[in-house]
């Protein structure tokens, strides 16, 4: 499938045209600058840990996404409801999640303090952002690359997994649309084949609130599921199926959810 854009129940949901769009659009505009401008303050400020190991300093991380999902909650009124928190991995893990919106890249630092999150490798020239999550390890994947980028890729993993941390991989690469076909990459079941560690799948419908694409934010409850983990060892093509079937089957139902709720408002 290509990044072609699916119907986005987002769009027809109430409030998200005329004055309540033009009420998010402010809100939205508020918590840029705001979260912005903490997220300036706070890596100036804590700049001299990017001279000190990593794992002393991982917190710093955690602590600017804790503050900006604050901020978002505060001024968006978008909400965070963990489901199945029992499934959160404390070992080491694969973590498998849905991708619908930048929510995501933030939200899971909290929930996993061991995760390295798999991003692209452009993301690491941004100045600030990049440097610390270099820092803190995240995992850069060249997406021209091919074939090389999967094999470098194993062995960062490994690395990190060796360091303590959790492997956190987006399987679908970029965000997708509400409702879009599936679209899972290679990357994720070459990963779990060769770290032989359990791939926790997360759904989620983040996208009701923070459609892709778009620039409004919507208040709201954004719902993370964590799923029972898929064990080590299976077959390439049934660890994906039960990859896909988990997060897809879960993340409609939040969405239908979602939208019903939203229409019960």
């Amino acid at each position: 499938m290509s990044d072609t854009k699916a119907p986005s129940s987002a769009a027809t949901m109430p409030g998200r045209t005329g004055f309540g769009r033009a009420v998010a659009l402010v809100r939205t505009a508020i918590y840029s600058v705001v979260a912005t401008l903490v997220f300036i303050g706070l890596s100036i400020v804590c700049s001299p840990a990017l001279l000190f190991p990593p794992k002393p300093t991982r917190w710093l991380l955690r602590f600017w996404t804790s503050t900006d999902l604050w901020i978002l909650r505060l001024v968006v009124g978008q909400k965070i409801r963990i489901l199945n928190p029992e499934n959160i991995p404390e070992g080491p893990a694969l973590v498998g999640s849905k991708h619908q919106s930048a929510f995501e890249t933030l939200a899971l630092v909290p929930m996993l303090p061991k995760g390295a999150i798999i991003l692209k490798k452009e993301l690491l020239k941004i100045p600030l952002y990049g440097w610390y999550a270099a820092h803190y390890g995240m995992i850069p994947v060249d997406r021209s690359a091919g074939a090389a980028a999967l094999k470098q890729l194993a062995i960062d993993a490994q690395k990190a997994l060796d360091d303590g941390m959790q492997i956190v991989i987006f399987p679908e690469g970029t965000r997708q649309p509400l409702h879009a076909p599936p679209d899972y990459k290679p990357g994720a079941i070459f990963l779990y084949d060769k770290l032989k560690v359990p791939m926790v799948p997360v759904a989620l419908n983040s996208g009701v609130f923070w459609p892709r694409g778009g620039y409004a934010k919507y208040p709201g409850t954004i719902t993370v599921s964590f799923l029972p983990a898929i064990p080590p060892g299976l077959p390439r093509a049934e660890a994906k199926e039960r990859l896909v079937a988990a997060i897809e089957q879960e993340t409609e139902r939040l969405v239908r959810e979602a939208v019903a709720e939203a229409g019960k408002g």
